[in-house]
């Protein structure tokens, strides 16, 4: 195998990004937890890209841990198990972690106590599986992008068969402030996450793995290093803390020097991402037959008395987590599920914990620091910190003035929506506010125009189907008309025979 080369990191990086306070300590520095059991689990029927789960369990259904709870619909969809033995209660609206606020509908587990698994089925040599066998356990194992995006893993899997995927990247990066769940999982189970990258490897059919993992962590990278050893296919890299390292342009071109095209996909230019945390997932499901019930997320900010990273059922209301890290000392300005950059804020603490979560976080008013915005004092910050290069200024401003196509047209769909350049402001102006709202206006916008092309498609096919039967119908008399005077004439002696 060719030798593994990393570009010039640093220099790579001076023309973007921002470093702010890590705030990791003292979790980064304790061991992962158990949470518990709570009272009552909340398992959202939506929490990954894609169609939300249908459920196929009813009210009073008993049911165990591990047992398909809701299954995927479609192809870019998840299903869903029980985090825990105990009763279905009810399949009602619950809150959210989502950035509409809005309540959605879940399935609410009351837990037994025993914590009952359902049959399960481990393979004890899973890299011997092939490459499709793999995917199919990975979506059956309702695994999901760990690390916030949730997209349903298996399709990334799929991606192999499609393009000529050479390169695996495992982001390890964490670059958010606060959270530190990968870097406490890379400590303590780096040979868990090496396997599940190996599977990963062999079911998208690359030929490498690169984990890129920030050197503010570099116990994790230790650990990382001695599991990978065995493996010269493992290559684990050590990048400069900056957020937002963790994004997928910024870590592919950081590991590989390769810019992944604006308006495409990883896979277009043979690279695959996935968190650690969902290649530990893929270990968990291949290995021992478990499909994603839990995860492990950090519980922080100034308001949690006791910070630390617990390893929590899906379902597991916040409040919950509060408790188990010895309540709130303060009553927090902000609560974050995710971490503080891009994070999603929650009106209450009974939002639960769902596939994609990795923090919990509780933060106070110092913490948030919100101050009225003012006007812009044109100092280009928000220019230099852009990962992608765009104009954050100029797109505010265009939206602002509802010119949503012209935004768009100067970058808005390459925005990765990360912060970085509202977090630099001085004059506090919410850009990244500005670029959620345009986005979702222009889905819609995207949508409503679908919508009525579909209608014209469909009122065009129905006129021209009328048309067609006219013709057709027309067509049909006229042949008749023919075929009955051709018969009249033949059956009509002619003068010569009459004459005769």
């Amino acid at each position: 195998m060719s030798a593994i080369v990393i570009p010039p990191i640093r220099k790579l990086l001076q023309r973007w990004g921002v470093h702010p306070d890590s705030h990791k300590f003292p979790a980064c520095g304790l061991a992962i937890e158990e949470a518990g059991l709570p009272p009552l689990l909340t398992v959202p029927l939506s929490q990954h890209v894609g169609a939300a789960a249908r459920p196929v369990v009813a009210v009073g259904d008993q049911v165990l841990r591990g047992q398909l709870i809701a299954d995927a619909v479609g192809n870019i969809s998840a299903p869903l198990h029980a985090p825990t033995s105990g009763v279905v209660v009810a399949i009602a609206e619950a809150s959210m972690p989502h950035p509409s606020g809005l309540p959605d509908l879940a399935i609410h587990i009351r837990p037994d106590g025993r914590d009952e698994w359902a049959p399960l089925h481990a393979e004890h040599y899973p890299i011997n599986l092939d490459g499709a066998e793999i995917a199919r356990r990975v979506a059956a194992a309702g695994i999901v992008g760990m690390g916030g995006a949730t997209f349903p893993s298996a399709v990334k899997l799929a991606l192999g068969a499609k393009n000529k995927i050479t390169t695996l990247i495992l982001n390890g990066s964490e670059c958010e402030p606060y959270l530190s769940c990968d870097d406490r999982l890379m400590q303590e189970h780096a040979d868990g996450i090496v396997e599940g990258a190996r599977l990963i490897l062999k079911a998208t059919g690359a030929t490498r793995v690169l984990v890129g993992i920030e050197d503010n962590k570099p116990e994790a990278i230790t650990a990382m290093k001695i599991a990978a050893k065995a493996y010269p296919e493992v290559f684990i890299a050590k990048v400069p803390s900056r957020y937002p390292m963790g994004a997928d342009r910024q870590l592919i071109q950081t590991l590989t020097g390769i810019e992944a095209p604006a308006d495409g996909r990883a896979a277009d230019v043979g690279v695959v991402v996935h968190n650690v945390g969902t290649a530990y997932a893929v270990h968990r499901a291949l290995r021992f037959g478990e499909p994603l019930t839990e995860r492990v997320i950090t519980v922080a900010g100034g308001a949690v008395r006791e910070p630390r990273n617990l390893r929590a059922r899906i379902g597991t209301p916040m409040s919950y987590l509060f408790e188990r890290c010895g309540g709130l000392a303060s009553s927090p300005a902000r609560v974050v599920v995710g971490g503080p950059m891009m994070g999603i804020g929650v009106p209450n603490f009974e939002a639960p914990v769902v596939k994609g979560a990795s923090g919990a976080l509780a933060l106070t008013a110092a913490e948030v620091g919100e101050r009225e915005p003012s006007a812009c004092i044109r100092c280009s910050s928000c220019v230099s910190a852009c990962p992608v290069g765009l104009m954050p200024l100029e797109m505010a401003s265009l939206i602002n003035a509802n010119e949503l196509g012209k935004a768009d047209d100067i970058g808005l769909g390459d925005c990765l929506t990360c912060g970085a350049c509202g977090f630099v402001c001085p004059s506090r102006i919410p850009l990244v506010q500005y670029f959620y709202h345009a986005k979702g206006e222009l889905s819609a916008m995207s949508r409503d125009k679908k919508r009525l092309d579909n209608i014209k498609a469909l009122t065009d096919a129905k006129t021209e189907r009328i048309e067609r039967e006219k013709r057709e119908k027309a067509e049909a008399h006229a042949r008749r008309k023919a075929e009955r005077a051709a018969a009249a004439a033949a059956e009509k002696p002619s003068k010569s025979e009459a004459a005769s």
